[in-house]
Formats: C-alpha cells, structure tokens, sequence
C-alpha cells in the first residue's frame, strides 16, 4: 500500500488491506521493511511548510477550494501514517494494535476519498495546488521508537484537529457550504476514535516499559515534535479520546 502513489490506487488498497485483515486473510507477521518515504503521485507539487501559498478563510469558492485541498492532502498522508505505523511497530504489540490502526487506514482512506470527490464536485481536483510533506517529517522523526509515534502523530498531530475543525465546520456553514460541513463533521467524529487508539496504545505501552503515560508524553512531545501544543484546545472531545488535561496543560504552561 505504501508503495502505491496514485490517490485511487492506494485508496483501494488501503481498504482492500483493511477488509482482507478484518476477514483473516493476512498473516500477522512483519518481515518487510517500511520505506522511509511512501510512494506519492507527480501532483501536488510539495513545497517546504514556509513557502506554502497563503490561504483565505474559507469564505470566496476559491478559498474554500484551497482549504478542502489541503485537508485531502492530511488524509492522503494519514493514510500511509496508519499502515506505516502498522508494519514499522506491530510486531511489538499484541493484534489488537494491528485491528486498530487497520480500521484507522481504511477511515482515512474513505476520507480522502470524499474530500477529493467534493474537489471535483467544485471544479478542482486533489494535486490541482501544492501542499507540504510536514505531516510525514513527524513520522520520519518517530521512525525507531513506537511510543514517539504515537506521542506526536495520533495525541499530538490529530488531536490538533479535534481543535480546529469544529471551526472549520462553522466557516464552511456560514459560506453555504453544508456539503462540505457534513463531511468534516463525519470525519471529526472518526478522529475522535482515531486519538483514543492512539492514546491507549499509548498508555499500553508506557505501563510495559514502568513509565508514567503523562510525563512520558511531555517528554517525548519536547524532544520530537517541532511545533508548539497550543490553545485552543476542545477539551470534551480530547477528554472522550482520552487525552486529558493531564497530559498537555503541562506543555502550555511550560
């Protein structure tokens, strides 16, 4: 599946990988090892985070064309994060970690899908404008250490949009736009499960190595991730993920 880079072709095998997981037809073994980088299509042009264009905020077409864009491209990136993460680390964890971020793959790869359909619907098409790979910078930096990909990539990078996309689905109500709006609203319930696994695989693994979850997440959180854990944070929907308070007030305070 990593080695598929056009969106259909790896959209259909990341849900073709996660039915055939599902109905026993793979073996849970691991013994092919995860490029550092997955295959990706001629378009978008990927342009370093700094020299992105800039974009509206959502109101004018051509704004919210941009913007749909590059949550496709999250997506399309999302879904390699899950069968990396799967093929780089399942073997250390028992195959409930492996029926988890299956689901996961298969869900990021139904919304991939509709936000690329939506583009069309609207004139454009996924690849159409640029985007930046900062998405998988953070899986290059957690590639040798199961907990730091999950510190950074479900509780930080994901949970972000449990922040950020309530609003987003405000703006897009407001442009007329229920389309869109329906499908973000569909998408931020699935992130919501999506940090949960994160956070309990998480917290599976903290108590196998007798580290505590919370200060072993702000630890790996300060050396591995580049950005800042910043307000606003929606803490309902972090707190039914379970990624409490706990865990980030710290970082902000700090």
């Amino acid at each position: 599946m990593l080695d598929a880079a056009e969106p259909t072709d790896k959209v259909m095998k990341a849900r073709a990988a996660a039915r055939d997981w599902r109905l026993g037809r793979l073996d849970f073994r691991f013994d092919v090892a995860m490029p550092e980088r997955p295959a990706r299509p001629c378009a978008p042009v990927l342009l370093p985070p700094n020299r992105m264009p800039k974009r509206g905020r959502g109101g004018s077409e051509r704004g919210r064309i941009a913007l749909i864009h590059a949550l496709a491209h999250i997506e399309f990136v999302a879904i390699d994060l899950a069968f990396d993460l799967i093929g780089r680390f399942g073997a250390q964890f028992p195959t409930g970690f492996t029926d988890d971020w299956m689901r996961v793959g298969a869900d990021e790869a139904m919304h991939f899908a509709l936000l690329d359909r939506r583009l069309r619907s609207l004139g454009s098409e996924y690849g159409a404008l640029p985007a930046h790979d900062g998405l998988w910078d953070a899986a290059t930096e957690t590639a040798y250490d199961a907990k730091a990909r999950l510190a950074i990539v479900p509780m930080v990078l994901e949970a972000r949009g449990l922040d950020v996309t309530p609003a987003t689905i405000e703006r897009f109500d407001a442009a007329g736009d229920s389309v869109t709006a329906k499908i973000l609203t569909r998408i931020v319930k699935d992130e919501v499960r999506h940090v949960r696994a994160g956070t309990e695989w998480f917290e599976s693994a903290c108590k196998a190595a007798g580290c505590t979850p919370e200060t072993t997440w702000q630890a790996l959180v300060r050396t591995h991730f580049r950005g800042a854990v910043k307000p606003p944070f929606n803490d309902s929907a972090r707190e039914s993920a379970g990624l409490t308070r706990d865990y980030y007030q710290a970082l902000v305070a700090g």
